[in-house]
């Protein structure tokens, strides 16, 4: 996953307006008590901070691919 479609997706799923604070302020865990905004800066994979984020608002699997990407895999 691409940074582009990472951002894609979170408006998706999200929505532009919700997408931008919960990427912004949700802190995650996983990443290292960053918000996803900061680890994408940081340089973690897009694709990690995606599921991240996921994870931390019980988005359901067959939402997680997002817009312009790859359907789910079973």
């Amino acid at each position: 996953m691409r940074v582009s479609e990472f951002w894609r997706a979170v408006d998706q799923v999200f929505g532009e307006a919700y997408g931008a604070v919960v990427s912004r302020d949700v802190v995650l865990e996983d990443l290292g008590g960053r918000s996803a905004a900061d680890a994408l800066d940081a340089g973690i994979d897009a694709r990690r901070v995606w599921e991240a984020l996921c994870d931390s608002q019980d988005v359901p699997l067959d939402k997680r691919h997002g817009k312009g990407l790859a359907e789910p895999r079973d």
